[in-house]
């Protein structure tokens, strides 16, 4: 049994499946390269991070050292990571919600 012409499309949907997935990687990559900062103890330690999860600084005001408390030094970096790790995530996310809209995908697929 044959089927006529059929293998033409498949190469071409292959094809364009493999472009589309190019292009999300790319977006994913420069999505990632975005930074954001966050702070805590008002504004006692700050943090600097890459979307894609890379903290790129720490700065530690010095009256924060002066206390000796440590453990509160502890949570404020614990906590002003945190924050820009998730504000990160966010970033990816709605980039890559936005570049699948525009590539015809339905949203939340991805």
């Amino acid at each position: 049994m044959k089927f006529g012409g059929g293998g033409g499309n498949i190469k071409n949907l292959m094809k364009q499946a493999s472009q589309m997935k190019e292009k999300m990687e790319k977006l994913q990559a420069e999505a990632g390269e975005k930074t954001v900062e966050a702070t805590s103890g008002g504004g006692m330690v700050t943090v600097v991070a890459k979307a894609k999860g890379e903290v790129i600084s720490i700065k530690i005001e010095p009256d924060i050292v002066q206390d000796n408390d440590i453990e509160m030094l502890q949570d404020l970096v614990t906590a002003a990571v945190n924050e820009a790790l998730n504000r990160g995530q966010d970033i990816m996310k709605e980039e890559v919600s936005k570049a699948a809209g525009g590539m015809g995908i339905p949203p939340g697929l991805l």
